[in-house]
């Protein structure tokens, strides 16, 4: 039995050193629709997974349109493991920053929920020629703090300084790509 194993990874390690193209070809994607789901984190970065005619995990990077990180950028660098590619969320970002959230004033907990397509562009690696649009939605959740003394005593505290007790965030979406 040992033996067989062996004899098996040693035929798939010769495989890959030898026709090394071929297995890269194999696995280049065809197109398609894909679905994607991201976590935010505090500052630039996140985390990215991607499902359908794109299976792959890595993190994104808000970027500006020269590429420098920018935690409010238009722009999102993918980086996943087997390349990269840019978004370009100019108009979702826009549509976004006219949004006003809906808070409960009995629970001081909000919400915000914003939809809009992106363009995918400026691929490399297996991600090499990537076009499409595909439409995401950000969804943010939030507890905001009361104020502790003073006249507002007991309110929301909805200023711009308030750190939310709790806090959500999720970004998903989907469509299609192709690749020239």
């Amino acid at each position: 039995m040992r033996f067989g194993r062996a004899a098996l990874c040693v035929a798939i390690l010769g495989g890959l050193l030898f026709d090394g193209a071929t297995a890269v070809e194999a696995a280049a994607p065809a197109g398609g629709p894909i679905h994607l789901f991201a976590t935010p984190n505090n500052g630039a970065t996140g985390t990215i997974v991607i499902t359908g005619a794109i299976g792959d995990a890595g993190t994104t990077l808000s970027i500006d349109q020269n590429g420098k990180a920018d935690p409010n950028g238009n722009f999102v660098k993918i980086t996943l493991k087997k390349g990269t590619f840019e978004v370009d969320s100019t108009t979702l970002n826009a549509a976004a920053n006219k949004l006003q959230p809906t808070v409960n004033a009995l629970t001081c907990s909000g919400y915000l929920s914003v939809s809009d397509p992106v363009t995918l562009f400026a691929g490399t690696g297996l991600y090499k020629g990537i076009a499409g649009k595909v439409t995401i939605t950000e969804t943010y959740a939030f507890i905001l703090p009361t104020y502790t003394s003073g006249a507002k005593k007991g309110q929301c505290n909805e200023s711009s300084s308030a750190q939310p007790i709790a806090q959500y965030a999720s970004i998903a979406g989907s469509g299609t790509v192709s690749f020239s």
